[in-house]
């Protein structure tokens, strides 16, 4: 992941320099914050009613979080790139956005220790016959996004951006695994019940198929 960040700053720096060295007047680099992470973003305006941009967002976000009856310490990693067109209507900051992301998000989970668990369709099963259930949710690596947004300027140099949009991320790809004594033996009984607990924990995870993008981003026009 660490690669995959060094390029799409790599990136971002390319565009930025290229821009400047240009003094385009509608080339925008700036940052962004909101749901979706921190990132950064490059814009061009080849046309009065059209600008392509591309950007990079990052951010992972440590919760504890109950699902399927079993306490988790969770992290939300977000880790995207884009590349977006955004239609921008004459005389008015609105515009309509629709792009591609290369989606790295994930969730990953690990269970907090408890007395017993009670996993797939078995009661009570004792801490050391589990061990820590290790979970990774992952999603489509190439997600389409729509969405709208508001662009202000300031004498054409400074600028804020509000997005508001989907990112279709597809349906979650769920992995569970244990690391107690009936997993290391790989007891029949015990496995079919952690794969049962591995749908149950897809299915809670669906609505993230669609996950809500608000962002606030400032830009710059050098």
């Amino acid at each position: 992941m660490e690669f995959h960040r060094m390029k799409g700053i790599l990136v971002l720096a390319a565009l930025a320099f290229s821009g400047t060295a240009s003094a385009n007047d509608n080339f925008w680099v700036g940052v962004k914050a909101g749901t979706l992470g921190f990132g950064a973003e490059a814009s061009w305006r080849p046309i009065e009613w059209l600008d392509v941009r591309a950007g990079a967002n990052f951010y992972d976000y440590d919760t504890v979080k109950s699902q399927v009856g079993i306490t988790y310490d969770a992290t939300l990693a977000l880790d995207t790139y884009y590349v977006t067109g955004n239609f921008r209507f004459p005389l008015s900051p609105f515009r309509l956005t629709a792009g591609a992301f290369s989606n790295g998000n994930e969730v990953r989970m690990a269970s907090q220790p408890a007395p017993g668990y009670d996993i797939g369709n078995t009661i009570g099963y004792l801490p050391d016959e589990v061990g820590t259930l290790q979970s990774v949710t992952s999603f489509d690596s190439i997600a389409p996004y729509i969405g709208a947004g508001f662009d202000f300027s300031v004498l054409d140099r400074l600028g804020l951006s509000l997005d508001f949009g989907v990112l279709l991320q597809g349906e979650p790809q769920v992995s569970l695994t244990a690391d107690g004594s009936l997993a290391l033996i790989q007891d029949p009984g015990f496995l079919a019940d952690l794969e049962a607990e591995r749908s149950e924990l897809e299915n809670e995870l669906k609505d993230l198929k669609a996950y809500p993008v608000i962002s606030i981003g400032f830009n710059f026009n050098f």
